[in-house]
């Protein structure tokens, strides 16, 4: 079954080939997208869908998300809004009320968030463990992950647990909690920041999962100036989020690893040497009243941006990326193309999803062109800069997730 989809207004392909496109048409057959022109070219298909001259971009890919928890932290958000400062101990909250919820009901609940952000244009996520931080529960949790998100990532090294020795905690992350989840996990995390891993610690972490072959990502550089970005790019880690107090050298490592990478018409084929994407969290700054992280002074450096909902039940409740770009635009300096494409294309570059080319089970994300997955989000809106001009308005008209209409 192909689809011709039409009369598109605006179609921000992220393609760099392909670029911004007015009066155009795509074709989809099955998952992939087979054609991309104008109009007035547009073959014949099975099915046609007018556009009416809406915009269309890629389905955003949100590439840092905590899906799978239980209970709720409503009070800490209220003491913080009254003041409080945030520290990573609210973490033990959820664990308690994950360890305490079932199999049935974290599946449930996972799925419910996922058809949340699927609803307002996200069609690829992933999402981490990080509630269980025990064994039992921590391979639960990445087996449920990985029945809900299309990415899944190991995050042992979330919190130490109230009562366990820290480094006792760390050997397990690095033992027999590792050869616990490995089987449903594509990437490892730590939380290297004060009140929850030393650079020691993590260091550890890192290594200890990078030679099990999984992936490597860093939460850093959130609360304070640490060790986070310096750890992510001597590892080679796809990204670094949060990334809210940065140095000089932190933005030169950063700049630095990107410094073989082709960031001109054929980037998004994916040629150079991939460095490590700054992932930035603008709800979860917002929630926590911390400093927006510098996505401006990262993108002129030449660094690799990606947004992303960082949804959790403590600081970032929402999986609404497009709030996310809004607040980008508004608040952070972004132009709205760089923050579509740090919501689009960079999550697929932090996720090692940007390249695939009409390889089956492997397409592209985050961007359109001819063989890439047909993952689109239609707008009720003539263009994409009406996601900052009108923010907070649900202007989704329309999601397709690899060629399947869900919304």
């Amino acid at each position: 079954m192909s689809e011709l989809i039409s009369n598109i207004g605006e179609l921000m392909t992220q393609d760099g080939e392909l670029g911004t496109m007015s009066d155009a048409a795509m074709v989809l057959e099955g998952e992939r997208i087979a054609w991309i022109g104008r109009s007035s070219d547009a073959p014949a298909a099975d099915k046609h869908t007018d556009a009416q001259g809406r915009a269309i971009l890629p389905g955003w890919v949100d590439s840092h998300s905590h899906l799978i928890f239980a209970g709720d932290r409503t009070a800490e958000f209220e003491a913080r809004m009254a003041g409080e400062s945030y520290s990573a101990g609210g973490i033990a909250v959820t664990m308690e009320a994950t360890r305490a919820a079932t199999d049935y009901d974290l599946t449930r609940l996972g799925l419910g968030r996922v058809a949340e952000a699927v609803a307002q244009g996200t069609t690829y996520l992933e999402t981490k463990t990080g509630y269980g931080l025990d064994v039992e529960h921590e391979a639960r949790s990445a087996r449920i992950a990985s029945t809900v998100a299309d990415q899944v990532t190991y995050l042992g090294a979330h919190l130490v647990p109230n009562g366990m020795d820290a480094d006792a905690y760390t050997e397990l992350v690095c033992t027999d909690m590792l050869d616990a989840v490995r089987p449903y996990a594509d990437w490892a995390d730590v939380f290297c920041e004060r009140g929850a891993f030393t650079p020691e610690q993590s260091r550890a972490v890192l290594t200890a999962c990078r030679d099990a072959g999984l992936g490597l990502r860093v939460h850093g550089n959130q609360l304070g100036h640490g060790a986070g970005v310096e750890l992510a790019v001597e590892f080679g880690a796809a990204s670094v989020d949060h990334v809210n107090f940065l140095t000089e050298h932190d933005v030169a490592l950063l700049a630095q690893s990107w410094s073989g990478w082709d960031g001109g018409a054929h980037a998004a084929r994916g040629d150079g040497v991939r460095g490590t994407v700054a992932t930035v969290l603008p709800a979860c700054d917002l929630s926590t009243r911390a400093p927006l992280a510098p996505a401006r002074t990262l993108l002129d450096a030449g660094v690799q941006l990606a947004i992303a909902s960082n949804c959790n039940p403590g600081t970032s409740y929402t999986s609404s990326m497009a709030f996310c770009v809004a607040t980008a635009v508004l608040q952070m300096g972004l132009s709205v193309h760089e923050a579509v494409r740090a919501a689009t294309y960079g999550g697929a570059l932090a996720l090692g999803r940007e390249s695939g080319r009409d390889a089956d089970g492997e397409r592209a994300v985050g961007s359109l062109a001819v063989g890439h997955r047909a993952d689109l989000h239609m707008l009720r809106a003539p263009s994409a800069t009406h996601l900052a001009y009108r923010p907070g308005m649900p202007l989704t008209a329309g999601v397709w997730r690899a060629g399947v209409r869900k919304a």
